[in-house]
């Protein structure tokens, strides 16, 4: 089998979802390809995402998935006689197509908070407003390929609850990068009272960080540590409303800083209101460091019994549950459940359940 992995949505300056995703699944498909009898060819548009494949990865060079060939892109990938197509996203042209294909909608959050990333050209942002406004956009584009692919079994549910295609969906779970593979060697992971929390998202109004700050006000043992580039307006805003109580802006991290300021006496935290998979959670579930997150669907999917939810308009609910964490024995329990549960949530298990999707394909 000849299966085409589009990898033209790695990132060569930082991850950011999509590119973290695609980077890690590709490395895991092209370790267990040979298994499945594959030849596995990477869609790249820039030479340096060359660095974030595999070694020896044989790749093909065509345009940016922003390109206004994007939506001819099939014509082009048919001279190449692939088996299946694979996009971790949705956007790839599928007219005229002469392969088997699988398209990816990690979620459906972009229909409530419409915005777009900023780093989209003008007009694909435009362009991304626009199709956003009524599902009928999305139902064209998934129906167009074989299988459409998302990341989680709430997302599955959301697309069912709004008929969102009419091809069979799979879930090719996301999953947390090691972390611990990051700090320097023979760092352990602090075993003490919690002391340091840890935010890790954007600042748009829906990730609601307004309760997290509010609630430091009560938490002067406490440190809030926001991670994220933020604006100057925005960091304004918010220490105003700390009131004196202990934020620290980082204004971005490396992934090697963020993974020591978890392995610091720390518990990772949101009252986002909404969120589309969760990757902070798990990413700190794996490395060994408790939760406190909105009680949400999709949290207690990735997160299960190893986070303690809140009302994520309640700062007192943070206040009460950051101080729940002072006993070892709660700690110990939430560290435990959430090493177990997120030990589900694996690299090599999502490359298996793609390579066997694509397979079945070719078969049928």
């Amino acid at each position: 089998m000849r299966l085409f992995f589009d990898a033209r949505y790695i990132r060569t300056d930082f991850h950011d979802g999509i590119s973290r995703y695609s980077a890690e699944l590709a490395q895991a498909v092209a370790d267990a390809a040979s298994a499945h009898r594959t030849e596995v060819t990477f869609l790249i548009h820039d030479e340096r995402q060359r660095a974030f494949l595999p070694k020896g990865a044989i790749t093909l060079t065509i345009h940016s998935p922003t390109s206004a060939k994007e939506p001819f892109a099939s014509l082009l990938l048919n001279r190449h006689r692939p088996d299946v197509v694979f996009s971790p996203m949705q956007t790839i042209g599928s007219g005229g197509r002469r392969f088997r294909l699988i398209l990816t909608l990690h979620d459906t959050i972009y229909y409530r908070h419409r915005t777009p990333p900023r780093a989209l050209p003008w007009y694909v942002r435009v362009g991304w407003r626009l199709f956003h406004l009524s599902y009928w956009p999305q139902r064209w584009t998934l129906n167009a390929a074989d299988l459409v692919a998302t990341v989680s079994e709430t997302s599955a549910r959301q697309f069912a609850r709004v008929r969102l295609t009419k091809r069979p969906v799979v879930v090719i779970p996301n999953a947390p990068q090691r972390l611990a593979a990051l700090l320097p060697e023979g760092t352990a992971i602090s075993a003490g009272p919690v002391r340091n929390l840890v935010y890790m998202g954007s600042f748009m109004p829906y990730k609601n960080v307004e309760t997290l700050v509010t609630a430091m006000r009560q938490l002067p043992d406490h440190t809030l540590h926001l991670l994220s580039r933020i604006t100057p307006e925005r960091r304004a805003e918010l220490t105003a409303l700390a009131g004196g109580a202990s934020v620290v802006f980082h204004d971005g991290v490396t992934d090697a800083a963020y993974a020591a300021l978890l392995a610091d006496d720390a518990a990772l935290v949101t009252t986002s209101l909404d969120e589309g998979y969760g990757l902070p959670v798990a990413e700190a579930l794996e490395l060994g460091v408790p939760a406190v997150v909105t009680d949400m669907e999709i949290f207690r999917e990735v997160a299960g019994d190893g986070a303690l939810y809140v009302d994520p308009l309640d700062p007192e609910a943070v206040v009460s549950a950051v101080r729940s964490l002072d006993d070892p024995g709660v700690r110990e329990r939430l560290i435990a459940a959430g090493t177990a549960h997120i030990g589900a949530f694996d690299w090599k298990r999502s490359a298996e359940i793609l390579l066997s999707a694509a397979r079945d394909l070719v078969r049928r």
